[in-house]
């Protein structure tokens, strides 16, 4: 169930907190497809990065 964080008396919303979690492993996700190469067949960089981060997010989100 979603509840709010305490964060030292500020409540703050579990997006939030999913969100800075989302970002560790999308950089992660995204040196390893660069380290692969399969970075070399997507033409905009920034829109697939900006769609591997939602995915990542929204998964996040739905399991844990």
């Amino acid at each position: 169930m979603l509840t709010e964080f305490n964060l030292f008396g500020v409540f703050m919303a579990p997006i939030v907190v999913y969100a800075l979690a989302a970002l560790p492993v999308t950089m992660f996700v995204r040196f390893l497809l660069w380290w692969s190469g399969i970075m070399r067949w997507f033409w905009h960089f920034a829109l697939f990065e900006v769609a591997l981060y939602t995915c990542i997010l929204c998964l996040l989100i739905l399991y844990v």
